[in-house]
């Protein structure tokens, strides 16, 4: 509690919460269409090769401006994506190899440039390497405005060509029938959603960002099918995972905010696939479960108005044992019975077992219609 209180009194945990939130909404709103192209691992090879892009531009200029970092940083993330995209059309190796052979290569070049960095007496360390993990504790108020108008351009370019982007990444063949750019437009997308993965960088670092990219909008996804909502809950998830942890990381010391951000994210969404309504892991065992019984209780039913159709008569009971005997599932005839008994539909008669009630009768008959394709005979 006293954590959550800090907020609005320590500016360092102010303005990392922030800066997190910020970088949550943007990551997660744009991640979707990483999710629904099936282009999760883009941000893991994006992120990767965006380190040499970090490297060079502190070569090229002797500064350690979050501005250059992040333009250097956008530059190689886009050739290593471009490079992806180019492998893809004109080779037969598939996308997962392409993504993994930029990524490594791309990655492996920018540690040789951190070493070399490094190496140098004027360099100080550069402190490019907070890169690699993240280093939110560094984020300030003008780190935050630079993630915020980044992220709002972001945003307003995904707001402005929101149906050919829906169009791409649902029907792309469709929209090249309509003469849309289809391949330019994946492009602009695809550089949207570098722009996400280049903001996040110094929250979270390259290692880690791919899973502020998707978790938020895998979690989103189990919510909702409609593409507007599941931006909405991903930015919303994304927020919730940047401000919760930055708030818990400064509740012990050495705990890196970066990944506790992850983890969080981790966290709602491993929550969302368990229990989301429509789409859960547990509610779908739950609806399994109760679907198998509606189902037994169903077919007991219609033995019971086979055997009414051969007397017609509501006192000529049957007993347990000639019910099991016709079940295709003799172990939930009892079970069956039972809740039939509770909604009125069937009763027991005495020592002649079970019969139709007036209520169950024509339910009966409405099932064995639906089975038959036809009324009874």
């Amino acid at each position: 509690m006293n954590s959550f209180l800090d907020i609005f009194t320590d500016y360092t945990l102010r303005t990392v919460a922030l800066g997190a939130g910020v970088l949550g909404i943007i990551s997660g709103s744009l991640g979707v269409f990483a999710v629904l192209r099936r282009q999760s691992l883009l941000g893991d090879a994006v992120s990767h090769a965006a380190l040499p892009g970090i490297a060079i531009a502190f070569l090229l200029t002797g500064t350690k401006s979050t501005l250059l970092f992040m333009l250097g940083a956008a530059g190689a993330g886009l050739l290593g994506t471009l490079i992806v995209l180019a492998v893809i059309r004109n080779t037969p190796i598939k996308e997962d190899a392409a993504l993994g052979v930029v990524l490594s290569v791309f990655f492996g070049f920018g540690l040789v440039l951190l070493t070399y960095i490094q190496g140098k007496p004027e360099a100080n360390q550069a402190g490019l390497d907070r890169f690699l993990f993240g280093q939110a504790a560094a984020v300030v108020m003008d780190d935050v405005l630079l993630m915020a108008l980044l992220g709002a351009i972001a945003l307003t370019a995904l707001f402005l060509l929101w149906k050919e982007f829906k169009l791409v990444s649902f029907d792309a063949d469709f929209g090249e029938s309509l003469g849309l750019p289809v391949r330019r437009l994946e492009v602009s997308l695809t550089a949207l959603i570098v722009v996400a993965i280049v903001v996040g960088l110094q929250t979270v670092g390259v290692v880690l960002m791919s899973a502020l990219l998707v978790a938020p909008a895998l979690a989103a996804r189990q919510w909702t099918d409609r593409l507007v909502v599941m931006i909405i809950l991903a930015g919303f998830f994304g927020l919730l995972s940047g401000a919760s942890g930055a708030i818990t990381s400064s509740t012990a010391e050495h705990l890196p905010t970066g990944p506790v951000i992850v983890l969080a994210a981790t966290a709602i969404a491993v929550f969302s696939l368990l229990w989301a309504p429509r789409r859960g892991i547990i509610w779908g065992e739950i609806r399994r479960r109760r679907d198998g019984r509606r189902i037994a209780a169903d077919s007991v039913l219609l033995d019971l108005f086979e055997l009414w159709r051969q007397h017609e008569d509501f006192s000529h009971g049957h007993a347990t044992e000639v019910v099991r005997a016709m079940s295709t599932n003799p172990q939930s005839v009892a079970a069956s019975l039972s809740s039939l008994e509770e909604r009125g539909w069937v009763r027991q008669s005495g020592e002649h077992g079970w019969v139709l009630t007036e209520d169950g009768l024509p339910e009966a008959r409405r099932r064995w219609d639906e089975s038959h394709g036809g009324g009874t005979s």
